[in-house]
């Protein structure tokens, strides 16, 4: 009962600061007419006038509020007003909050999936590269093994045997042969050699003796020069 009275008396305060503030208006305006006929006063018009123009101005003020909605409000309608408009901000809050928890948590997930790649990407790398030298290790044992037994399976005019082993001594065939028989046998290697040079040395006469051999079709003697081992 005491809320619904508020109002009112509130409303009917201001009507009668009105009316006061009306009459005192009035009051001034006749004033200022009853100075202007007095003859010789001092001339207080444009005071006046500007006291009157205050007045109207509060007057003016004091009928806004009175004509004011808050003012036909109870306490508890502006209390409610005043809470729910605290309930509309702090929902606004909660929804900027939310959204930036979601951005967050996307931001989150995006770069936990940019590790994960990466992390995906540098095992596949490593297991690549582990296969590639499990393949090289595996290739060169099968090589070392079967090599042999391909390389004696083509035909010979291929010579794979020889190539190989003038590969694997990083020679010519021709020195590559020479350095297998000092290896294996170098007294018989020496015998070559030395038949190889005093065969160089009179290849003139043996090629005549041969002629000869052939003409006759028999053996024949030939005299050859064999040089000193010192000259040699």
């Amino acid at each position: 009962m005491a809320d619904e009275e508020g109002p009112s008396e509130a409303a009917q305060a201001f009507q009668e600061l009105r009316a006061e503030v009306t009459l005192m208006r009035r009051a001034v305006e006749r004033l200022t007419a009853e100075r202007m006929e007095v003859p010789e006063p001092p001339d207080y018009s444009e005071t006046l006038g500007v006291i009157a123009n205050n007045i109207t101005a509060t007057a003016q003020r004091v009928d806004m509020l009175v004509k004011s909605p808050m003012l036909a409000m109870t306490p508890e309608q502006l209390a409610g007003r005043i809470t729910a408009a605290a309930s509309t901000a702090r929902q606004e809050d909660r929804q900027t909050i939310a959204t930036a928890r979601t951005g967050l948590e996307d931001v989150t997930r995006q770069l936990h999936g940019y590790v994960v790649s990466a992390r995906r990407g540098d095992e596949q790398n490593r297991w690549l590269m582990w296969s590639a030298i499990g393949g090289v290790v595996v290739g060169m044992m099968l090589w070392a093994v079967f090599a042999g037994i391909v390389a004696r399976a083509v035909p010979a005019s291929w010579q794979w045997p020889e190539k190989m082993a003038a590969r694997s001594l990083d020679l010519p065939m021709w020195e590559g042969g020479q350095h297998l028989m000092r290896a294996s046998a170098p007294d018989a290697f020496a015998n070559i050699a030395a038949g190889d040079r005093i065969v160089t040395a009179n290849r003139q006469a043996l090629e005549a003796c041969r002629k000869r051999a052939d003409k006759a079709r028999e053996a024949v003697r030939c005299t050859i020069k064999i040089e000193p081992e010192a000259r040699r």
